[in-house]
């Protein structure tokens, strides 16, 4: 794909569109960049870091520069440079701090992804704070974690042994932060690549056997955090040249995911009256637009309006599971929506180019973060990052639950 094939609206200037500012590129720092701003689109995370109380841990000081960073960007005129969280993240992990004669080496924005998120969980920034039914805010503890609550979900693996039957089979459950899509020939969508890294065969001691045995482990999810992170595994390591080469391939994501598949049947039961119901609205909404467009609106049809959303918002939150209802940062209903998009162009993952494409608040368009070059792209531009060619492909999608009302 050509690089015309995805246009800027970039003849507004910047006041016109209200584009954020972005980062500044401090050497092969487009990983670490792209990655920030597509966590930015979260703001409970932001709300969180702004409640945060630094200690003396290295956690807690990569935490507060984050925090700092953000807060920085929010209220920028220009571009932001990330000098000082990147010395920090440096210093703490220090395979980023690579380089050669040439300079810094760009690094894997999966590996940064994931020790961003792995050092907030260290600090242990804490859930924002909450709101009761009636809208009033309500205090929340600052023990618990908001990694731990919005951005982690629960697998419960049966492991079922094919050399011995009659073996019981054994039930493991244990956390993860992000889903996997694994690419072969077979996957053209990323829900197929998803279920397939779901069921596999292992192999592992066996207690009746006393040796080694092969073992169905079918793995589905009995939690949903509200931002679910999905990685496209394109990347395998090519011994002879000594480098992450990458898989091209075409693998279709959707604006909308429904995780339903890939839950237990326990949990299925809890969400699906919920998500039935939440499809049916939607449905007859996109019904009706046509027929209403040109009605003529006028109080009365206003009041009658108000009146129908409030029985539906009441009829919503009675499907809402009451356990799930209790579990704060749980997704109840299983949609989810897209919100960012962190591409890669080249061959390798030490190489090319990593973008941000981070979901305009209240618009179908989106923001391009391409370090401090800002622009606006449409929905349409962000499905033709589904891979196939030498343009940019989509290596992590960060979903939001569905708003339910």
């Amino acid at each position: 794909m050509e690089a015309s094939a995805i246009e800027p609206k970039d003849m507004l200037d910047k006041t016109q569109l209200e584009l954020p500012f972005g980062l500044q590129n401090l050497g092969n720092t487009g990983y670490m960049n792209s990655t920030l701003q597509c966590l930015r689109v979260i703001p409970e995370m932001q709300e969180s870091l702004n409640r945060f109380t630094s200690g003396s841990s290295v956690a807690d000081k990569l935490t507060t520069s984050l925090r700092d960073l953000y807060n920085n960007l929010n209220q920028a005129t220009e571009s932001v440079v990330p000098l000082h969280f990147l010395q920090l993240f440096r210093s703490v992990f220090p395979q980023f701090a690579q380089n050669t004669a040439d300079g810094f080496m760009q690094q894997d924005a999966e590996e940064c992804w994931t020790q961003i998120i792995s050092i907030l969980k260290q600090a242990n920034i804490p859930i924002p704070s909450q709101h009761s039914s009636d809208g009033e805010k309500v205090s929340s503890s600052t023990e618990e974690s908001f990694i731990d609550h919005y951005m982690t979900g629960e697998f419960t693996s049966t492991l079922k042994c094919l050399e011995a039957p009659e073996e019981g089979e054994i039930v493991i459950k244990e956390n993860f932060t992000k889903l996997n899509c694994h690419i072969s020939i077979l996957v053209n969508y990323v829900q197929h690549g998803i279920m397939m890294g779901l069921d596999e065969k292992i192999e592992k001691n066996s207690p009746t056997l006393r040796r080694m045995a092969i073992y169905d482990k079918t793995t589905r999810i009995s939690r949903l955090p509200s931002y679910l992170t999905v990685q496209f595994v394109r990347f395998f390591w090519k011994s002879d040249r000594r480098v992450k080469s990458k898989i091209l391939r075409k693998v279709k994501f959707p604006m909308e995911l429904d995780a339903t598949d890939f839950c237990t049947d326990e949990l299925k039961n809890k969400i699906l009256p919920l998500k039935n119901r939440l499809q049916e609205l939607e449905k007859e909404r996109k019904g009706s637009k046509e027929s209403t467009q040109f009605a003529v609106n006028n109080n009365v049809q206003d009041t009658v309006t108000d009146s129908k959303n409030n029985e539906i918002v009441e009829e919503i939150k009675k499907l809402i599971d009451p356990e799930l209802n209790k579990d704060i940062g749980a997704n109840v209903s299983g949609l989810y929506e897209l919100c960012a998009v962190l591409t890669h162009i080249g061959r390798s993952a030490e190489s090319g180019n990593y973008i941000g494409w981070v979901r305009k608040e209240n618009s179908e368009d989106w923001i391009q973060y391409d370090d401090d070059k800002v622009s606006i792209v449409s929905q349409e531009d962000i499905l033709k990052l589904d891979g196939g060619g030498d343009w940019h492909i989509a290596y992590m999608l960060l979903y939001r639950s569905k708003k339910i009302a």
